[in-house]
C-alpha cells in the first residue's frame, strides 16, 4: 500500500478550499465542500498514520520534482506517524469549528481566503512530517511559514493584527536561515541532503555540534523557546480562534519535530546537551506562566501559556537525551515518552481552550478579561468545556496533562535516586521550578474562569452574552473527549509511544516498554475515582436543584448596602499580589486617573504586562537600525538598471568572500 493513503489525505486536504474560489462571496456551499474534502483527507491520513504507529514498519517513496534531478522523498515512520495524528484530529475538529465561527457570509471579504490558505497549511504540516531529505522539508517548512503568515494577517485592516502577522514572518524566516545553514552542514557531512546518520569517523562531532546549534536555533524560533517566543503572544491573539488553535497544537510542535529528527542523525551527544535542554526548558516553563499571569487579553494568555508547556515538553526532550548520554534506557522511556505524550495532550487541551475562547468571543464580542463575567449563565456549555481544558492544562488528575508530567517527574526523581552521580546528578533541580510551574498555571486558571465565568457580568458585552453554535460545541466536545480519554486509560497510549522510543535512537540495549516501569494500574485507579466522584458530585447538584426555582438575591454584601459588578475581582486585581511579586522581571506598568473630589463622577485603571524581547530590545533596535538606514533609500530609484547593477555586485562581493568562507568550514566541518 505505501504512502498512498498519506498522500490522498494530503491532497485532499490541501485543494480543500479551491472549490469555494468558484462560488459567491455570499455562498456557504464552497465552505461546506472544504469542510468535507478536510474531514476525508484527515479520516485517511489518520488511519495510515495509524496503521505505522501499532505496526512499527517505516515506508517510503520518492516523487519526482519540477526538475530532472529534483526528487522528493518521503518517509512515513513510528516518529513521523507520532506527529501526524494532531496535525489531523485538529484540522478536522477546527474545520467542523469554522463552519459557525468563521461562516463565509458573515465574512464576505476573507472566508475564501481563509479556508483556501487553512486547507494548505494542514497540508504542509503534514508534509513537514514526512519529508525525508532537505529539500522536500525546506519546501513544505516555506509553505507552513507563508499559510500561517496569511492566516495570521486574515484580519489585517486592523494594525494591530498587521504587526503581529509581520513580526511573525520576520521571525520564522530568520529561523528559515538557520535550518538552510544545518541542511548545508548536512550535505558537507554526509554528501546528501537525506536524513542519514552522520558518519562517525571525520570531523563527526563538528558537524554534530554545528547540526544541534543550528537545528536548536531554527527549530527553537519555531516553537517558541525563551527568549525566541517573542513573535508567538501577538501572532496567536490575533490569529482567527480556530487559526490559533492549530498555531499553538500543532504549528510550534514541528519545532519539536524538527529537533528530534535531527537528533537521530546524530552520534551521542554528551550529558551536558541534555542538562542544557532540560535547564532551558523549566526556565521557559515558569517564564511563560509568569507571563500569562498579567495578562487581560484572553488569548494571549492562552498563548503565553503555550510558551509554558513547550518548556514542559523541552524538559521530558532533555530527560531523554540525558537518558541517551548516561545510557540509561529507562531515563529514554520517561523522558521521550512524557515530551511524546505531552506533545499529544497540548494539541487536545489547548486547542479545546482557544476554541472555548473564540466561542466567548463570538457569544459576547470581547477577549479583554476585565470586561466579561458571570458567563457560566448564558454559556453553559462552553463554561464547563473551558474548565476541563484548565484542569488538563494545569497538570490536575484525572485528565491527560497529569500523565505527561507524570512522566517526566518520575524520570527525574529516578536521576535523584541514581547512585552513580555524574553530571546529570543536577537534573532534579529542575523539579521544583517545574511544580512552581504547575502552581502557578492553577492560579492562573482560577483567575481566568472566575473572572471570565463566575460572579456579574461588567459589561453590556457580557450581560448579553449567548451560547455558541452547535457544530463549534462539537468540535470542542471532541477535544475535552480526548483529555478524558487518555486521563482516564492512559495506558492506551503506550502502544502510540513504544514504537516511537523504541525506533528513534539506535541503542545497544533499547529502552523498556512503558508499561514495564509505570504504574498504570494505580495510576488508572485513581484517576477512575477522582472522575467518578467529581461526575458524581455533578449529578448530585444537579438533581438537588432540577426543578426547584431559585431565589435571586446578592451575595453576603460585606457592609456594602448595594454591591455591583465593579466591586469583584478583575483579572488584575487577581493577580496583582503574584505579579507584584515578580516585578523584577515582569515590569508591570499601570496607568491610572486620580480623582481627588470627595465624590468623583468616574475613574479608570489601567495595568499591562508587556512583552520584553519583543517591545524592549527588537523593536527599538529595529526603529534605530532604520534611522541610521535611512539615508540609503536615495539608492532606491525605481529603475530596473541599478537594481541589476546592485545584484551584481552583490554577487561579484559574495564570490570574493566564498574562499575564506570554505576554509572555515573546511576546518569546522571537514568540508
Amino acid at each position: 500500500m505505501g504512502l498512498d493513503p498519506s498522500l490522498l489525505g494530503v491532497l485532499l486536504i490541501a485543494a480543500s478550499g479551491v472549490p469555494g474560489l468558484g462560488f459567491g462571496r455570499q455562498s456557504s456551499l464552497g465552505q461546506w465542500i472544504a469542510c468535507c474534502f478536510t474531514l476525508f483527507g484527515a479520516l485517511v491520513g489518520a488511519l495510515a498514520a495509524l496503521g505505522a504507529l501499532t505496526d512499527g514498519r517505516v515506508e517510503n517513496a520518492a516523487l519526482g520534482g519540477p526538475l530532472p534531478e529534483l526528487t522528493f522523498h518521503l518517509r512515513l515512520d513510528p516518529l513521523a506517524a507520532f506527529f501526524l495524528i494532531p496535525i489531523y484530529v485538529l484540522g478536522a475538529a477546527t474545520t467542523i469549528y469554522g463552519i459557525r465561527y468563521w461562516k463565509q457570509a458573515e465574512h464576505p471579504e476573507n472566508g475564501r481566503s481563509l479556508r483556501l490558505w487553512f486547507g494548505i497549511l494542514v497540508a504542509s504540516l503534514a508534509v513537514v512530517v514526512l519529508a525525508a531529505d532537505g529539500v522536500t522539508f525546506l519546501f513544505a517548512w516555506e509553505i507552513m511559514t507563508l499559510a500561517a503568515f496569511l492566516l495570521i494577517a486574515t484580519e489585517d485592516d486592523q494594525a494591530e493584527v498587521k504587526q503581529a502577522s509581520w513580526v511573525y514572518l520576520v521571525a520564522t524566516h530568520a529561523g528559515m536561515l538557520a535550518l538552510f545553514g544545518l541542511f548545508g552542514v548536512l550535505w558537507a557531512a554526509t554528501g546528501t541532503l537525506e536524513f542519514r546518520p552522520l558518519p562517525s569517523e571525520g570531523n563527526a562531532i563538528g558537524a554534530a555540534s554545528a547540526l544541534f546549534a543550528l537545528a536548536f536555533l531554527g527549530f527553537g524560533l519555531k516553537a517558541g523557546f525563551v527568549p525566541m517566543h517573542f513573535w508567538l503572544p501577538s501572532a496567536h491573539a490575533n490569529a482567527p480562534s480556530h487559526v490559533s488553535a492549530i498555531l499553538s497544537g500543532v504549528v510550534l510542535k514541528m519545532g519539536i519535530y524538527g529537533i528530534l529528527r535531527i537528533v537521530t542523525l546524530l552520534p551521542t551527544p554528551p550529558a551536558g546537551i541534555g542538562m542544557l535542554v532540560l535547564a532551558l526548558g523549566a526556565a521557559t516553563a515558569v517564564y511563560g506562566v509568569l507571563y500569562a499571569l498579567g495578562q487581560h487579553d484572553l488569548k494571549r494568555l492562552l498563548a503565553y501559556h503555550s510558551v509554558e508547556n513547550i518548556g514542559i515538553i523541552m524538559a521530558g526532550m532533555g530527560l531523554a537525551l540525558i537518558g541517551v548520554s548516561a545510557e540509561r534506557p529507562a531515563w529514554i522511556a520517561l523522558g521521550l515518552g512524557g515530551c511524546l505524550l505531552h506533545v499529544w495532550n497540548h494539541a487536545l487541551f489547548k486547542a479545546l481552550l482557544f476554541l472555548a475562547a473564540g466561542a466567548v468571543i463570538h457569544g459576547a464580542g470581547t477577549r479583554e478579561i476585565d470586561r466579561l463575567g458571570g458567563l457560566a449563565k448564558s454559556m453553559r456549555r462552553t463554561a464547563p468545556l473551558f474548565a476541563v481544558g484548565a484542569v488538563a492544562i494545569c497538570g490536575l488528575p484525572p485528565l491527560n496533562g497529569f500523565v505527561s508530567e507524570f512522566l517526566i517527574y518520575l524520570g527525574l526523581f529516578q536521576i535523584g535516586s541514581d547512585v552513580g552521580g555524574g553530571v546529570w546528578s543536577m537534573a532534579p533541580l529542575a523539579i521544583p521550578f517545574l511544580a512552581m510551574a504547575g502552581a502557578l498555571a492553577i492560579a492562573c486558571f482560577v483567575k481566568v474562569f472566575g473572572t471570565v465565568f463566575l460572579g456579574h457580568g461588567r459589561s453590556k458585552f457580557a450581560v448579553e452574552a449567548h451560547e455558541c453554535p452547535t457544530s463549534m460545541q462539537v468540535a470542542m466536545f471532541l477535544l475535552a473527549g480526548g483529555c478524558v480519554a487518555i486521563g482516564a486509560f492512559p495506558v492506551l497510549a503506550t502502544f502510540a509511544l513504544d514504537p516511537v522510543i523504541r525506533t528513534w535512537l539506535p541503542l545497544s540495549s533499547p529502552p523498556p516498554s512503558l508499561s514495564d516501569i509505570l504504574p498504570w494500574r494505580s495510576l488508572m485507579g485513581m484517576n477512575a475515582a477522582l472522575g467518578l466522584a467529581v461526575a458524581s458530585a455533578g449529578l448530585l447538584l444537579r438533581s438537588r436543584l432540577r426543578g426547584r426555582k431559585l431565589a435571586r438575591t446578592v451575595t453576603w454584601d460585606c457592609g456594602y448596602a448595594r454591591p455591583s459588578a465593579r466591586m469583584g475581582y478583575t483579572a488584575s486585581s487577581f493577580a496583582a499580589i503574584l505579579v507584584d511579586l515578580f516585578r523584577w522581571l515582569l515590569h508591570p506598568r499601570a496607568q491610572s486617573a486620580r480623582r481627588r473630589e470627595l465624590f468623583p463622577p468616574s475613574s479608570s485603571f489601567h495595568s499591562a504586562v508587556p512583552e520584553p524581547i519583543l517591545d524592549r530590545v527588537l523593536l527599538p533596535i529595529w526603529g534605530g537600525v532604520g534611522q541610521i538606514l535611512l539615508p540609503l533609500r536615495a539608492i532606491q530609484r525605481g529603475r530596473i538598471q541599478q537594481y541589476l547593477l546592485y545584484i551584481l555586485l552583490t554577487l561579484a562581493l559574495l564570490l570574493i568572500a566564498l574562499v575564506p568562507i570554505r576554509e572555515i568550514a573546511a576546518r569546522f566541518v571537514g568540508w
